[in-house]
């Protein structure tokens, strides 16, 4: 065979510093952006705050309403956890428990789940390409250590950010998540439940029963929920003694191993953004408490200027220009989304939950041409102050049941209507799910008794039973 020359063309993924720093600001709360921001500060001497103005709102006038650089609010609840197979639920309880499943961040002088990640990633010998990527699914992880977005989305989200035609590879995503799950806590970087156990399970030593929990977790682990032990013995052929043992090793493991770096505190709220009518319109505005103002350290700007042979000092002014850029572009995109939150969801404004209208990601990232995950980041601990109170931009959203008149009631909505309903019955003979849904009905709200009793246990309502008035 000749030996010959070829040139071939192709485009991959680059993770500029840029990038990653544009994608991770997106992701943080608004606590964890000033912690941030706070270590920067301490490294970068070309980058200052400015003295804190009072008074100041920005506010959406439009898709490209200017906002003053930004900063700093309180954490609120985590995204939405994933959901527990119930025979693994209920055996493990972290400390940080309530029932909301509302955790903060950990103190300072703890190290968070992120801080422990990149302590480990800075001890391997991955090339920076490989270690961009796994920082970035590292910001992407949970409070649980769960990775909640698939890696089509992320690499969508990361293509929409690059030039041209360029794409993001999922192959280097996928080899950067394998590179993850071998961190510790084992489970680490998991998508499911079932995968988190899975990782934590071929950590053990080779035997029988790691063998067979391995078996059940990957492939049977809705019956080992359900109980179902006939058909487990059947499915795996295990007898009862192997099963119980499998059963221990699975009760044992932990399904949030992120959770061990979290800590329950006292938990402040300062919302990112503020709603008001202002001339019967409802408008968003930037919440001056939560913007930290940046500027360049003038000084060190004419420092540069006079050394230009400086590359460290460029650098670092270079640095400091991008972070001023990245969170103006953060805050922008918050507003954005609010005002459009806001425009869909003014019924609720005026009227309360009741009057809240069905609205899913899709439908906000469609109207200001945005990627559904780019929204997702956007409502997850973000906060808006409401004249009915202050909401994780996240509570504006939520799933749809049909009316009778073809339309949709938002599950927010249904659930106003139970509390409702239940607040106004009659103590000695209270409502049952099925009357509840019949009374709905009637209203033109077809919802399904499994439906309502749902809702019901999610308000921590007590079934009928348990209502009635001796």
């Amino acid at each position: 065979m000749k030996p010959s020359l070829q040139f071939r063309l192709s485009q991959h993924l680059t993770l500029t510093p840029q990038l990653q720093q544009s994608i991770r600001l997106l992701q943080l709360s608004t606590i964890e952006l000033n912690q941030e921001i706070d270590r920067i500060l301490m490294e970068n001497p070309a980058l200052e705050r400015e003295d804190h103005e009072e008074g100041v709102e920005v506010q959406a006038k439009g898709p490209a309403a200017e906002t003053p650089a930004p900063a700093s609010t309180s954490e609120g609840p985590s995204s939405d956890a994933p959901d527990w197979p119930s025979e693994v639920a209920s055996n493990w309880r972290g400390p940080e428990d309530d029932d909301e499943g509302d955790r903060t961040h950990a103190t300072p002088d703890t190290p968070t789940l992120r801080d422990h990640l990149r302590a480990q990633l800075s001890l391997t010998n991955l090339g920076a390409r490989d270690r961009a990527f796994v920082e970035l699914l590292i910001d992407a992880l949970d409070e649980d250590g769960y990775l909640t977005q698939s890696l089509e989305e992320i690499a969508t989200m990361l293509s929409a950010h690059l030039p041209g035609d360029a794409e993001a590879g999922l192959e280097d995503l996928s080899i950067a998540l394998c590179h993850l799950q071998h961190f510790e806590p084992a489970g680490v970087g998991a998508r499911s439940p079932a995968e988190c156990l899975s990782l934590q399970i071929k950590n053990l030593p080779d035997d029988v029963v790691r063998g067979l929990a391995l078996e059940i977790v990957d492939k049977h682990l809705d019956l080992l929920a359900a109980r179902d032990y006939t058909r487990l013995k059947s499915a795996t052929g295990a007898d009862d003694d192997a099963l119980r043992a499998a059963q221990r090793l699975i009760q044992g493991l932990n399904p949030r191993p992120g959770a061990a770096f979290a800590k329950v505190e006292a938990r402040y709220v300062i919302p990112d953004v503020i709603v008001k009518k202002l001339r019967n319109v409802w408008r968003a505005s930037l919440n001056a408490d939560a913007m930290p103002r940046l500027r360049i350290n003038r000084l060190y700007a004419e420092l540069a200027a006079a050394a230009r042979s400086g590359a460290g000092i460029s650098s670092q002014l270079q640095e400091a220009r991008w972070l001023i850029k990245n969170v103006q572009q953060r805050f922008d995109t918050i507003l954005r989304v609010s005002q459009a939150i806001v425009d869909r969801q003014r019924h609720f404004l005026e009227h309360g939950e009741v009057a809240m209208r069905p609205l899913v990601l899709r439908e906000i990232a469609g109207t200001l041409g945005l990627h559904e995950s780019t929204i997702s980041r956007v409502t997850t601990q973000k906060f808006m102050a409401t004249p009915r109170g202050t909401f994780e931009l996240k509570y504006f959203f939520g799933s749809h049941v049909a009316t009778e008149a073809g339309g949709a009631a938002s599950s927010t909505a249904i659930r106003a209507l139970i509390k409702q309903l239940v607040a106004a019955e009659d103590a000695k003979a209270p409502l049952s799910d099925a009357r509840i849904s019949q009374i709905l009905g009637e209203q033109g709200i077809v919802v399904a008794r499994r439906t309502i009793a749902k809702y019901r246990e999610s308000l921590q309502i007590p079934p009928v039973n348990q209502r009635k008035a001796l």
